[in-house]
């Protein structure tokens, strides 16, 4: 006990000159500390308390009030898309690449064929989120002729009470799943499981009416981005595509953190971490005047930079991929969710085959289905796009009950 006292207190004038060292204010310890505390308790909390998708986000302060200026803004889409469609004239547009009435027959096979799938919904109605997607659908198809062509798939038992897309029956091809050629089933067990069936309907309906070489599905409450067709073009290009089953254009903003159990997501991190504390370092030494090194000091920013952009929202890093389509990020496909799914013709085929095999229940959709049927078969590959292609504006599902009062987390 004596030889450890002597020990310690022949050890503790040197943690006390360490110590008294670090807390200098030229210490890269103390200058470190500083630059943390400045940046995560000062900084980032004043810049980032309004971001949605922030760690932080004030939620009780600005939830309510930015869910509720988000329905207003999608309610007045929808009031102008209604009054859009309903003095819109009864023949399309010169150039507007949709053939209404053409038959079957006389079709040839095109390059992009975009599908919506429709139900009318019980709440929700005055939002005419089908209206909201189709008006946006023909400013893309104008600024850019012949680029897709557009089917809007009616699934709803009784045509006629989905007005929206008897509307658009003047300007789209609308097919309709119980339009005389296929009587609803009686023995549909659960919701889920005719969300499922009626997306396979469009999908083979879609496939034998236009012969396209690559078919994108949307549901009627995914608003497709300005951005949406240049960045078609460049993934149809890309050489992983044509050995694609699907390719998912959308997902939820709130689960694209890096920290997930995603690897490809932790990798993007280290390098995004470790090319800022790069340059980061780069910009010291020359301000310095020495040779750049990578030490603690390289560790420490890269440490650092990693932690802001987690904190900061990763949603919002991914945006600057938006300034090209080279820029956008494709990574192995996750679960959720199916707003917006991109399928090589020949895939598009397995994918209905794949989901015609499997029954749909609460807690097993067909966005699981379809990722546990990826799952099961090596052979296949499923990918996802980051930055979102779409914006899912659906408050009210058609499948579940809804608040009354959605929020947007």
């Amino acid at each position: 006990m004596v030889k450890l006292r002597e020990r310690l207190q022949a050890r503790m004038p040197k943690w006390k000159a360490w110590l008294s060292r670090s807390l200098r204010p030229s210490s890269p310890v103390a200058q470190g500390a500083a630059l943390c505390l400045l940046t995560f308790c000062v900084v980032l909390p004043l810049a980032c308390h309004k971001l949605l998708y922030s760690y932080y986000y004030w939620r009780s302060l600005y939830l309510d009030s930015m869910s509720q200026a988000a329905l207003q803004e999608s309610w007045e889409r929808g009031q102008e898309a209604l009054r859009h469609w309903q003095a819109a004239p009864a023949t399309p547009a010169p150039g507007f690449g949709q053939e209404v009435g053409r038959g079957e027959s006389e079709r040839e096979g095109v390059g992009l064929l975009v599908t919506v799938v429709t139900a009318r919904r019980e709440q929700g109605l005055q939002y005419h989120y089908l209206l909201q997607v189709a008006l946006q659908l023909q400013g893309l198809l104008e600024a850019c002729p012949g680029c897709a062509e557009v089917l809007v798939c009616n699934v709803e038992e009784v045509p006629r009470d989905h007005e929206d897309a008897e509307l658009l029956k003047k300007r789209f091809r609308v097919e309709e799943k119980h339009g005389g050629r296929e009587k609803p089933s009686p023995h549909v067990p659960n919701l889920f499981e005719k969300e499922k069936r009626d997306y396979v309907y469009c999908l083979k309906r879609g496939l034998e009416l236009y012969q396209p070489r690559d078919v994108l599905m949307l549901e009627d409450d995914a608003l497709p981005l300005d951005s949406l067709f240049p960045a078609l073009r460049e993934l149809r290009s890309r050489r992983f595509y044509r050995g694609a089953l699907y390719v998912k254009l959308y997902h939820p903003e709130r689960l694209q953190r890096y920290w997930n159990p995603e690897p490809c997501r932790i990798l993007e991190w280290l390098g995004a971490g470790g090319l800022g504390s790069s340059l980061l370092c780069l910009l010291l030494a020359r301000a310095r005047g020495v040779a750049p090194r990578l030490g603690l000091e390289f560790l420490f920013l890269t440490l650092y930079l990693m932690l802001v952009c987690e904190l900061a929202g990763r949603h919002y890093l991914l945006e600057l991929r938006r300034l090209s389509p080279q820029l956008l990020s494709v990574s192995p496909a996750t679960e959720c969710c199916t707003p917006a799914m991109l399928y090589p013709r020949a895939a598009a085929e397995r994918v209905a085959g794949y989901l015609s095999e499997v029954t749909c229940r609460k807690g097993h959709a067909k966005d699981m289905a379809l990722y546990r049927e990826v799952r099961a078969r090596p052979w296949e590959r499923a990918y996802s796009v980051e930055p979102n292609l779409v914006r899912h504006i659906g408050a009210f599902s058609s499948v579940r009950a809804s608040h009354p009062l959605p929020r947007l987390l």
